[in-house]
């Protein structure tokens, strides 16, 4: 369908008005029927840009055999597009308007509506000048929770691209360089510290000896450092994605150094890289009779379900658990990410809190003040107070900045919503 108009603009734009933003979006689980109805989807694409303020001049649209449309809209402001995909339920969408008198973010929340999207992913770019104060002006939009999103400014892009596993950015931010994957925030400079002590800190109080240690994801290097500096003497370090770990050493001002990352990779020192699945890492490992006494995993959140098609999401199972305790020394203990403890969006703690259940004897749990996220440590034998124990273990590291006993003994107590939540089986 096409329509035409003679409206143009009267003068050129003003320097001042070279600004506008650019919301880049994905809309998910859309009836294909919709999708796959051309005047449906142009109706609801010119129904969405009357109600972000936006002044229609042009509207083009083409269907494609068997399946798919892609319709896209000339605009005073700049262009809308919709490139729909019914065998996916889902559709591309890409809206940029210059000035502020159209707003590309309620056009695309409308046209979600439109055509009845149970799912609206989006981020937003400043281009240009007057809308962002720094410079740069781009923006990532990270998803926090249903309906919940956080928005991050950046001040310089200093490294996008694509590795074999996951879009990876780094990123000036008013929290230092920045690092996001799949546009979601990983750590920053201002808060990695925490973050990783809260990760690291607890297992390495709780296991009895501390002589060896083995990481699963953490990219950045950081736990690794921890590791040595309260005494290991060997770190093996795995993770899936090579150019991921490279670009940190490279580009991020915390963890491993360039130099510091060529040796470990070479397998000189006592940090020794593996770039490697961790499930099939672990079985290896197992069947060598390789062991260790600290188990670290660090990933990104957990999907929704460990049958998730994202190649992390077997290692959140009980099953992967089990894996790690197949690998420990006596009195050794495994540690993971799991989740954050608010209450909406504790799911991950509530599943690994019933998974570590099941698996260990002994867990304890350590949920940051200073950081949004929640850790499990397990060991499979019973410890009768870990809480102290691990407390009375705190000289073994030289200096922790964000952690003390006041911390561990705060830290471990679960909140109220998941102690009081009936446990049920997970998978």
């Amino acid at each position: 369908m096409t329509t035409t108009s003679t409206t143009t603009h009267q003068t050129a734009p003003s320097a001042a008005s070279f600004a506008g933003r650019h919301v880049l979006a994905e809309l998910r689980g859309v009836d294909p029927a919709v999708l796959g109805d051309e005047q449906r989807v142009v109706e609801a694409l010119r129904h969405a840009l009357d109600e972000g303020g936006a002044t229609v001049l042009d509207v083009v649209a083409h269907r494609f055999e068997p399946q798919g449309t892609t319709v896209v809209a000339l605009l005073a402001e700049s262009h809308a597009s919709v490139h729909a995909y019914p065998e996916a339920s889902a559709a591309f969408v890409d809206v940029f308007t210059c000035g502020v008198a159209a707003d590309p973010e309620l056009v695309v929340g409308a046209l979600g509506r439109e055509l009845g999207a149970t799912e609206v992913r989006a981020q937003v770019v400043a281009r240009g000048a007057g809308l962002a104060p720094a410079a740069g002006g781009r923006e990532v939009d990270e998803p926090l929770a249903s309906g919940m999103r956080r928005r991050w400014r950046l001040d310089e892009v200093i490294w996008r691209g694509r590795t074999e596993w996951q879009d990876m950015m780094v990123a000036r931010t008013a929290q230092g360089v920045s690092l996001f994957c799949d546009g979601e925030r990983q750590s920053t400079e201002a808060t990695q510290l925490v973050y990783h002590e809260a990760l690291a800190a607890p297992p390495m109080l709780l296991a009895d000896e501390l002589r060896s240690v083995l990481v699963v994801g953490s990219s950045e290097g950081v736990v690794s450092r921890l590791a040595l500096d309260a005494g290991a003497t060997r770190v093996d370090h795995v993770d899936i994605d090579v150019e991921c770990v490279r670009r940190c050493a490279e580009l991020l001002p915390y963890g491993y150094t360039p130099d510091e990352l060529a040796a470990a990779e070479a397998g000189e020192g006592p940090v020794r890289m593996h770039y490697a699945d961790g499930w099939p890492f672990l079985a290896d490992a197992a069947a060598r009779g390789d062991r260790w006494d600290v188990v670290i995993v660090d990933l990104p959140d957990e999907p929704v379900e460990v049958t998730d098609p994202a190649q992390h999401a077997r290692l959140y199972g009980a099953a992967f658990l089990r894996r790690c305790v197949e690998v420990l020394t006596p009195g050794g203990v495994v540690c993971s990410q799991a989740g954050c403890p608010t209450l909406w969006r504790n799911d991950t703690l509530g599943r690994m809190t019933q998974r570590f259940d099941d698996v260990f004897t002994t867990v304890l749990p350590y949920c940051s003040d200073e950081h949004e996220w929640a850790y499990l440590t397990g060991r499979v034998d019973p410890v009768d107070d870990p809480v102290a124990l691990a407390v009375s273990r705190l000289h073994r590291f030289p200096s922790l900045t964000s952690i003390d006993a006041d911390a561990l003994r705060r830290g471990a107590v679960l909140p109220f919503a998941l102690r009081a939540r009936a446990r049920v089986p997970v998978s």
